[in-house]
């Protein structure tokens, strides 16, 4: 080379009338043969290449550092057009290098020519000012020169963060929707259908606004109304109040009996209660227990074995008015007692596969009763229904069924877990009477059996004796008044020797021997004689 601006070489090939920037690379002194034994120059004062470190991790998170894309190898012929980018100018390894070796002639020049050898193993720079071929270390891997915008050093770690500075402030907690947001979501607040953020916001709110407050009282009070508390059962007294309300537009030309309507109230409710059991439930266990003498007496059955033993009794009035027995020939003959024949129908029934083939002919036993003596009408309402040792006019045997049927359905629904409730005031009413009604023969039995104490004084039919004021309390109740000396005698108030103050319920659950007379919670005032007397004649009302 003859000048910076001159070449005595051949041409390359180039564009017209342009010469080329880049010389052919001049062959190096270990391409001719060994070197000679030299002591190594020492490494060029360039920065050395260091390979890149992976960055510490800060303690604040940083941007990762891209590493550098590689350089690919230069061809001269290219060069000679432009590098690989486009630009003709633009040498990435004289700004990598830094200008260190280059000669005093070349220092800090764009232009200067570096020339790279890349014959076998070896590479070099060779400049004006820099080292000989001859003092080149014998091995240097070639580099690649990174990009003009990127250093070929290893990234410096971010300064680790002061712990003694304070921590950066946490965002502030977001404000409260405004008033009328929270006005608009009272009507969701009080159906329970805001949201956890929704309801805490809204009942902050009604702590330091009046009139929000007692708008979501009248809200709440709405939703009360809208949402009763109701049973998912139906009330077992719909069946009545919509028969109440067809006959009150229609009558119906055969008319039920007034004291044959708890019979048929009482029916349809167990009935209901039967069509609502499994099969399984049909052998659930149920106990039945009445009172004889001075003690309680108990007996396990099954709940077919209830509605066989309703069945069983309600054959007597069925018979009395001239309609089919249900035991059929099996029925005993002679007196007809309510306890042997409900044994003589559990015996022709325990051969039965299904436990319900008692519950279709009890239904239609009763039908069949309503029919009769609605098409009877008054005309029956006396006939005597023998009962074993004793006789019930119709219309008492009605009722007599009427509260049987109702305590055994008690049992039954007890025995599968079922509400069940009690009948209609009116209905109970009548069956409390009843059983009020009762209790002078009752008293006059346990005295000539030994177990009551015998009268103070003989008193004559329809005359006024010794009285004791029952007084019932509740649904059905009432007050009444029972002659203590003589079933014939008149119970009066003036004549009261002694009080009794019981509640509906309860009187109830005495008359049918579910509780003892000693258990009854009774108010009692006068004569405890008297009033033990007429608690355990109460109790002596029950049987099976």
């Amino acid at each position: 080379m003859n000048g910076p601006d001159e070449w005595d070489g051949p041409e390359l090939p180039s564009g017209p009338g342009e010469r080329p920037r880049i010389p052919a690379p001049r062959p190096a002194a270990e391409d001719h043969g060994p070197l000679p034994d030299a002591t190594p120059a020492p490494p060029p004062p360039s920065e050395p290449f260091v390979p890149p470190v992976p960055p510490v991790p800060p303690v604040t998170p940083v941007p990762p550092v891209v590493p550098a894309p590689p350089v690919p190898l230069r061809d001269p012929a290219a060069e000679a057009h432009g590098d690989l980018s486009g630009n003709p100018s633009a040498d990435p390894v004289d700004d990598a290098e830094g200008g260190a070796g280059d000669g005093a002639g070349d220092a800090g020049t764009a232009d200067s020519p570096v020339h790279t050898s890349n014959t076998g193993n070896t590479g070099n720079t060779s400049n004006t000012g820099g080292p000989t071929d001859a003092e080149a270390p014998p091995a240097e891997p070639p580099r690649a020169a990174a990009p003009r915008e990127h250093s070929s050093r290893a990234p410096e770690a971010e300064p680790m963060t002061d712990p003694a500075a304070p921590p950066a402030p946490l965002p502030g907690p977001a404000s409260a929707p405004p008033h009328r947001v929270l006005k608009s979501l009272l009507g969701a607040w009080a159906l329970s259908a805001c949201s956890a953020e929704e309801t805490a916001a809204v009942e902050a709110h009604l702590t330091d606004c009046a009139s929000c407050a007692d708008e979501a009282v009248r809200l709440r009070d709405a939703v009360g109304l809208l949402h009763p508390a109701d049973s998912l059962d139906l009330d077992p007294l719909l069946r009545s109040r919509v028969l109440e309300g067809c006959l009150g537009r229609r009558p119906a030309r055969i008319p039920v009996p007034q004291w044959a309507a708890p019979y048929d109230a009482e029916t349809a409710k167990l009935d209901a209660l039967l069509r609502d059991m499994g099969e399984a439930e049909w052998r659930a266990p149920v106990r039945l227990r009445w009172f004889e003498g001075e003690r309680p007496v108990e007996r396990q059955t099954t709940v077919a074995g209830v509605i066989g033993h309703l069945m069983a009794v309600d054959g007597l009035v069925a018979t009395a008015l001239g309609l089919p027995d249900p035991l059929g020939t099996a029925a005993p003959p002679g007196t007809p007692d309510p306890l042997i024949r409900t044994e003589t129908l559990w015996r022709g029934c325990s051969g039965t596969g299904s436990p319900l083939a008692t519950h279709e002919p009890w239904r239609e036993q009763s039908y069949a009763l309503m029919r009769q003596v609605s098409f009877a009408g008054g005309k029956v309402a006396e006939l005597a229904v023998p009962y074993g040792d004793f006789r019930l006019a119709l219309r008492d045997a009605f009722l007599d069924r009427a509260f049987e049927c109702w305590v055994h359905a008690g049992d039954i629904a007890d025995a599968v877990d079922y509400p069940y409730e009690a009948p209609a005031a009116a209905h109970l009413n009548r069956m409390v009477d009843l059983a009020a009604r009762l209790l002078p023969s009752a008293l006059a039995d346990r005295r000539r059996a030994g177990l009551a104490s015998p009268p103070q004084r003989l008193v004559e039919a329809g005359a006024p004796g010794r009285t004791l004021h029952l007084e019932v309390e509740g649904n059905g109740g009432g007050h009444w008044y029972i002659a203590l000396d003589s079933p014939g005698a008149l119970g009066t108030p003036d004549h009261t020797v002694a009080h009794i103050a019981l509640d509906s319920a309860e009187f109830c659950q005495l008359a049918a021997g579910h509780i003892s007379p000693e258990d009854a919670a009774a108010g009692q005032h006068g004569e405890r004689d008297a009033i033990r007397e007429v608690l355990f004649a109460t109790a002596s009302l029950s049987r099976l």
